[in-house]
């Protein structure tokens, strides 16, 4: 089974960096930088929505308590904010490696 990040744009870092006549070219290697700070916030911010759901279920089959639902809104809040910010870069890096590869580059 090929890995997660095989067909992730920038992802690989140096082997999306390094074009077809081995020089690296500086902006793909920034895109392979900000495309691994994209997954990450993708991956935390999913972990929040995660546990936003964990704990709502669990206080919708207990008790809803003020701390749970400190814990839903806060968990839903900061996973908003991760992950509508990294959803659409991430598209945009992805589409920037689409073209590049299309032009040759």
């Amino acid at each position: 089974m090929p890995s997660r990040s095989s067909g992730r744009a920038g992802a690989s870092g140096t082997g999306a960096a390094a074009g077809t006549s081995g020089r690296i070219d500086p902006v793909r290697a920034q895109r392979a930088k900000i495309a691994k700070w994209t997954l990450l916030a993708n991956r935390v911010g999913y972990l929040f929505f995660g546990v936003a759901m964990a704990v709502f279920f669990i206080g919708f089959a207990m008790k809803f308590t003020g701390a749970l639902v400190a814990i839903v809104t806060g968990c839903l809040i900061a996973g908003s904010i991760l992950l509508a910010p990294a959803l659409v870069i991430g598209y945009g890096i992805k589409k920037a490696e689409r073209e590049d590869v299309a032009r040759g580059l």
